[in-house]
């Protein structure tokens, strides 16, 4: 169990940014995904109060 040690100690750094990267990419992922809902959610407020919006096409 002794010669085991020193592969965990010497993978334990690794795993440890691996985790960190885990973690930045999924809240990246996570409000990027949060922030085009509320641009849609935005852009279908702002186009039901313009009359001359045509229905069915983006604004462009």
């Amino acid at each position: 169990m002794d010669q085991i040690w020193p592969y965990v100690i010497a993978l334990l750094p690794s795993i440890g940014v691996g985790y960190l990267f885990y973690l930045i990419i999924k809240n990246i992922l996570a409000s990027d995904r949060n922030e085009r809902i509320a641009q849609a959610r935005w852009e279908k407020q702002q186009h039901s109060a313009d009359p001359n919006y045509p229905e069915g096409r983006p604004a462009q």
